[in-house]
């Protein structure tokens, strides 16, 4: 009956609730409850070698660093019932490195360390939580997502399929010295789209397709006896053969090419992805959408593209697609729609003879844009010596202003703090927007942080990107040389602390409007960005994309491979969260916001959530350790 009862406990929290039947039982059979009255030292580190495995039964235990802490409290954290510990320093073999007691009265299971590594051996799924553990709770979560929206998602293969599973037929290839008229007599007999040129070692170093027939054959008036290499496309989009459908996708809306290559390890072609193959696991096409954009002759016909974005994005989340690589995919949607709106005003507005490109800021900037997101743009020019300053300025601001309000309609709200292009403060010459980013660094008044936070994260979308890359290289530069403002950024980073209590599991916002709620933009990500944007600008990583920020910087200070993979599954997992939350408004017909109820998510989300929370924690730590704040 005890054994009974402690499995039927076990089965309510992961990793448990997924544990092999037989492993189950071995577990059941060994653990012993024990109890540890209120404020009683449960695992210290004077104890030594870890000798226990304990699954918190009931109460509540707190976790705090040995030593010194200082103002702000980063070192202590709270667990609850269903919760496991030390598994680090455990499977380590070490003593704890933490002081674990009991906050109120407390029973815990207790498993031997002899049958903890039994257990791990028998059971894979034991196994891997213990040694990827935020993964393996992230995987949990997104499993039960997907049960959310199975319905909607039925009848639709996975986005996570691998290239390999979607190629049907061996590709029909061409040497580069093959003649234009073979290359065609081919394509014709075999119905077939498009033809891979590949070198002697059959990889792939060009693409000529139909369509190319009419533009780079018939109306050049090329002989048909010329080698295609010479009307072909060279350098094709690859991808790896295990690489996904949805990394297809990405490139594919990226890019705007409706071919990707799929290739082993040595580089050679196995297979040619189309825009067909992808269509047939979505119900919204990207083909379609993409064709809707790119043809549109009006802004009516771009804001219905702009709600099958969503809904395309839609499908991807019910399938399982990872937040990270969802946010760049709607990112990447929302670049083509923007740069469809620029091109419509382009014909309304003389800009001849300027040379000027469109930037995006904030999360658009970080590739990292959500279901409800408003605009956050600027304008760089250049101006010669020939030019009037004024009157350029003012062209550009008209044409700016069209491409806002059109944006407007489209779906991306005017910003409320006017960061615009057709805002005269951001719409600026190269020297200008040089000279802004150098007064910031070199004043880091409290304005010029925040200013700082938001148009560091920019990234071209149209017109002269060359003008932006100077820019970076300028603000790099400045920045990596500055340790004052690295400190005072690290400082305006470490202005907000993760939600986590020191008795509750989270501490909920007090407004009387959204009573126990937390805003996971403002308490969440945000740290996480924040963070990421110190480190990358320290380590000179030209990156704007958080998740690429902290591998990069990661790498570039030589710091532990799995501790940046558990921060950016934290990042990640808040980022999933919020487009949850944001689709469920929409749906209501509200503007999507970023609140969440702890007590309204499920068991597996709470401890992710709780994790994620304490991965900002521990990114802020190494900020202040970093910069001594």
């Amino acid at each position: 009956m005890l054994v009974a009862a402690t499995a039927e406990f076990l089965r309510r929290h992961p990793p448990f609730d997924r544990m092999e039947a037989e492993a189950l039982q071995f577990l059941g059979e060994r653990v012993k409850l024990a109890y540890y009255a209120k404020d009683t030292a449960i695992i210290t580190p004077e104890m030594g070698v870890m000798q226990r495995f304990y699954i918190l039964q009931r109460g509540k235990v707190l976790v705090r660093r040995e030593g010194e802490v200082g103002a702000i409290d980063y070192a202590t954290m709270t667990l609850s019932a269903g919760e496991c510990f030390p598994i680090g320093s455990l499977t380590a073999r070490r003593a704890s490195t933490n002081v674990y007691s009991a906050l109120e009265d407390v029973f815990c299971y207790e498993l031997a360390v002899d049958d903890y590594f039994a257990l791990m051996r028998m059971s894979p799924e034991f196994n891997y939580f213990c040694t990827q553990y935020i993964a393996s709770l992230l995987g949990q979560s997104r499993q039960q997502l997907q049960v959310e929206f199975a319905q909607r998602a039925s009848e639709q293969q996975t986005m996570n399929s691998p290239l390999s599973s979607i190629i049907k037929k061996q590709p029909v290839c061409a040497s580069e010295q093959t003649t234009i008229r073979e290359v065609i007599a081919v394509m014709a007999g075999g119905h077939i789209g498009s033809m891979i040129v590949v070198d002697d070692e059959e990889r792939p170093i060009g693409i000529f397709t139909q369509s190319d027939v009419l533009k780079r054959v018939v109306l050049p008036g090329v002989p048909l006896d010329a080698p295609i290499a010479s009307v072909m496309s060279p350098d094709p989009h690859t991808l790896p053969l295990a690489s996904s459908a949805y990394d297809a996708v990405l490139a594919m809306a990226s890019f705007g090419i409706r071919h990707v290559l799929a290739v082993d390890e040595g580089g050679r072609l196995k297979g040619v992805v189309s825009e067909r193959d992808l269509f047939a696991l979505q119900r919204v096409g990207l083909r379609q959408i993409r064709q809707e954009i790119e043809t549109a002759a009006d802004i009516e016909v771009l804001a219905q593209a702009a709600v099958d974005v969503r809904k395309l994005a839609l499908n991807m989340l019910a399938q399982g697609v990872g937040a990270e690589q969802l946010t760049q995919f709607i990112s990447a949607l929302n670049d083509t729609l923007t740069r469809r709106v620029i091109q419509l005003n382009l014909d309304r507005h003389d800009l001849y003879g300027i040379d000027w490109a469109w930037l995006s800021f904030g999360s658009e900037g970080r590739d990292e844009q959500t279901f409800s997101t408003d605009q956050d743009n600027g304008l760089i020019f250049i101006c010669t010596d020939i030019m009037d300053r004024e009157q350029t300025q003012l062209r550009m601001l008209e044409f700016a202003r069209d491409v806002n309000d059109d944006l407007d309609r489209v779906g991306f709200p005017l910003c409320p703090g006017k960061i615009m292009a057709s805002n005269p403060e951001w719409c600026l010459t190269l020297e200008e927007w040089e000279e802004k980013f150098l007064n910031w660094i070199r004043t880091p008044e409290p304005q010029a942080l925040l200013n700082a936070s938001i148009f560091f994260d920019f990234r071209p979308l149209y017109g002269q990107f060359h003008l932006a890359h100077r820019l970076r290289l300028t603000l790099l530069r400045a920045a990596q040389d500055n340790r004052l403002f690295l400190r005072m950024m690290a400082q305006n980073a470490l202005s907000v602390q993760p939600p986590l209590g020191r008795i509750r599991d989270f501490v909920t916002d007090a407004d009387p409007e959204h009573p126990g709620t937390i805003d996971l933009k403002k308490f969440g990500t945000r740290l996480f960005v924040d963070a990421a944007r110190v480190l990358a600008l320290a380590a000179g990583v030209a990156a704007t994309n958080t998740a690429q920020r902290l591998r990069l910087a990661s790498a570039a200070s030589r710091a532990a491979g799995e501790e940046a993979a558990s921060t950016i599954e934290g990042f990640n997992f808040l980022q999933l969260l919020r487009l949850k939350r944001q689709n469920f408004e929409l749906e209501q017909g509200r503007a999507g916001d970023n609140l969440i109820n702890p007590d309204e998510l499920n068991q597996v989300e709470r401890r992710v959530l709780k994790e994620a929370f304490r991965q900002a924690r521990k990114l802020q730590q190494r900020l202040k350790l970093d910069y001594q704040t």
